[in-house]
C-alpha cells in the first residue's frame, strides 16, 4: 500500500476527531464519483490499523439514464474490493434535491439497520462544507444552517453519519483518484445548471476565487468549523434555560414538550439574551411543530416574553396557539 499525505491527514482526523472506534462496521455511500472513490480508497487502506468491516451502499435515484450503468458500475468495484455491497432503488424518479437527500438518508439508515452497521459514511468534502454555507445563507439561515455540514451527526437510534473529508477539498479527491487510478463514474447531473448547487459549483465559487479570495473554500470552511462549536454550547445553554424556565410548571405529567399545555416562566426568559431566547423558543416549537419552525414563528412566540397580559398568537402550523397569563406563556 501507497501512504500518501492524505492517509495520514485523514488518518489523523478519525483519531484526534474520535469519529470511529476500533473494529467498528462502517457502510460507505458510494456514488462512483471522484469524492466517494477518494473516501472509500482512504478507509481500505487504514482498514488494518483500525479493524474495520466495511460495507459499500449504492442508493439510485433513477434521475439518468445511466444510473443502472453507474450501480453496476459501484458493484463491480465492491467485488473487486470483496466488500459486501448493497444497493436501494428508488420507486420512481426523484426530481428535488431536498427529497432525493431525504430519501437517500432513509435508504441507508435502512441499510445500515438491517445490516448492524453502527456509522454511515459520506464522502463530504470541504468544498461541500463551503457551498452549503453559501446555499444556506443566500437562501437566508442563522448559525444552525451556516455549519449544517458537521463532522458527525445521530441519524437514527445507535447510527451516526460521519463526514471523515471536510478537511479536503474537491481538487485533492481529483488528484487522489488519479494518483490511483480509481475509475470515476462522471455523474451527468453536475453540470445541470438548474440545481443551484452546481451554480454555486461551477459559477458562483469560481467567481469569488478569482476576484475575492484564492483560499475561498478553505475559509468559509473556517467559518462552518468554528460555527459549529459556538451553535452546540448555545443549544446547551438554551437547553439549560428552557428546563429552568418550566421548572415551576404545571405539573409532572406535562413536564414534556411533547404534550400541550405547557407553561414558560416570562421572568426567567426575560433576564437571558435575545440569543437564548429564540434558542429557547426555537427547541420549544421544535416539539409541538411537524414542520421546522420559521423565523416569523420563533418572533412570534419571542415577542410574547416581554408583551402585555392576555397577548397572544395567531394559531401554529396544527393549531397550538400560545398566550400571556401573567408570568407565563402558555401553550395550547
Amino acid at each position: 500500500m501507497v501512504w500518501t499525505p492524505l492517509h495520514a491527514k485523514i488518518h489523523r482526523t478519525i483519531r484526534s476527531r474520535h469519529l470511529f472506534e476500533r473494529n467498528q462496521r462502517l457502510l460507505i455511500a458510494v456514488s462512483g464519483g471522484q469524492d466517494s472513490l477518494c473516501l472509500i480508497k482512504l478507509l481500505l487502506d487504514l482498514q488494518l490499523k483500525w479493524g474495520w468491516y466495511l460495507g459499500i451502499a449504492h442508493c439510485d435515484h433513477r434521475w439518468r439514464s445511466d444510473s443502472e450503468a453507474n450501480a453496476n458500475h459501484v458493484e463491480n468495484l465492491a467485488k473487486t474490493w470483496g466488500i459486501s455491497f448493497y444497493l436501494e432503488t428508488a420507486n420512481k424518479p426523484i426530481n428535488s434535491e431536498a427529497a432525493a437527500r431525504n430519501w437517500r438518508y432513509q435508504a441507508l439508515s435502512a441499510i445500515a439497520k438491517a445490516n448492524n452497521y453502527q456509522y454511515i459514511v459520506t464522502g463530504h468534502t470541504k468544498s461541500d462544507r463551503a457551498e452549503t454555507l453559501l446555499y444556506n445563507l443566500i437562501r437566508g439561515t442563522g448559525a444552525d444552517g451556516l455549519q449544517a455540514l458537521t463532522w458527525q451527526r445521530p441519524l437514527s437510534t445507535g447510527i451516526v453519519l460521519v463526514r471523515p473529508l471536510l478537511e479536503i477539498t474537491r481538487i485533492q479527491t481529483e488528484q487522489f483518484c488519479q494518483e490511483f487510478k480509481l475509475p470515476i463514474w462522471e455523474d451527468s447531473t453536475n453540470q445541470d445548471l438548474q440545481y443551484a448547487r452546481n451554480r454555486i459549483r461551477q459559477e458562483l465559487t469560481p467567481y469569488l476565487r478569482e476576484n475575492f479570495n484564492p483560499q475561498v473554500e478553505s475559509a468559509l470552511a473556517q467559518t462552518a468549523e468554528l460555527l459549529q462549536a459556538e451553535v452546540e454550547y448555545l443549544e446547551k445553554a438554551a437547553q439549560q434555560l428552557r428546563e429552568k424556565a418550566m421548572e415551576t410548571g404545571i405539573g409532572d405529567e406535562e413536564d414534556s414538550l411533547t404534550l400541550l399545555p405547557l407553561r414558560l416562566n416570562r421572568r426567567v426568559l426575560q433576564k437571558a439574551p435575545l440569543a437564548l431566547q429564540r434558542r429557547v423558543m426555537r427547541q420549544v416549537l421544535q416539539q409541538i411543530l411537524t414542520d421546522a419552525p420559521s423565523f416569523e414563528h420563533i418572533e412570534k412566540l419571542t415577542a410574547l416574553i416581554i408583551a402585555p397580559n392576555r397577548s397572544q398568537t395567531d394559531p401554529f402550523p396544527g393549531g397550538a396557539i400560545a398566550q400571556v397569563q401573567g408570568d407565563w406563556i402558555c401553550l395550547k
